[in-house]
């Protein structure tokens, strides 16, 4: 009875977009292992997986799958865990003192769900005001990247993005606007393929109301070429 009633518990966690950190849930040792032996096990887990389900690895189309699996899960949609890929965001000063808003929109969001493992497929648009220090516009698509590439739940990975930027350019006022679609609402559930998630974080001069509104008017520009 215990085990069922803890069991909903997590089901209604999941359904409900609940998160219950700020920062990522990590172990103490999630590093000890090396890619090659994460792939390893991992591949062995999927295996395991897919037999449970009754698939037939032994047929051309499927014995290949848990290795596939195993490295995408290392090395590209949860890539973004490993602390030393976390993108080198060299910053310059402002020598041609630029002192108004830069947005940079439309940027990629491909993340997934830590509650079913499901993509959240959407765009980011991040902005800051420089205090002296300017960061390359690229390295704003690697960071929106890097917190993407993990289990994530979209209000956690907004913040991480904002908090991350403020570090680098050593400023509050930094802004970060997600929208995007989660296939575990679309694909599984209520399966409602319409509805896309918004979420924003405001740091510093982008909490009053004026700037807000202006960063929020330049991401409905037209920017189409």
């Amino acid at each position: 009875m215990k085990i069922d009633k803890a069991l909903e518990a997590i089901e209604a966690l999941g359904d409900n977009h609940v998160a219950t950190s700020a920062t990522t849930p990590l172990r103490e040792d999630a590093f000890e292992l090396s890619d090659k032996e994460k792939i390893a096990l991992i591949k062995d887990d999927v295996k395991h997986i897919m037999e449970t389900l009754g698939l037939d690895l032994t047929d051309d189309s499927l014995k290949g799958t848990p290795q596939r699996v195993a490295k995408m899960f290392v090395n590209e949609i949860f890539s973004g865990l490993h602390p030393q890929r976390k993108p080198d965001a060299s910053t310059f000063e402002n020598h041609y003192k630029y002192g108004e808003m830069l947005v940079e929109k439309n940027i990629t969001v491909y993340s997934t769900c830590e509650h079913h493992l499901l993509p959240i497929v959407g765009r980011a648009h991040v902005a800051y005001i420089s205090n002296g220090t300017v960061v390359g516009l690229s390295k704003m698509n690697r960071i929106v990247d890097y917190y993407a590439k993990r289990p994530q739940v979209q209000e956690r990975m907004t913040m991480q993005i904002v908090q991350d930027l403020q570090v680098v350019l050593g400023t509050k006022d930094v802004a970060c606007v997600i929208d995007a679609k989660h296939l575990c609402v679309n694909s599984r559930g209520i399966r409602d393929i319409e509805s896309s998630t918004v979420t924003s974080e405001f740091g510093g001069k982008f909490k009053e109301d004026a700037v807000r509104r202006e960063f929020l008017d330049y991401i409905k520009l037209d920017t189409t070429f």
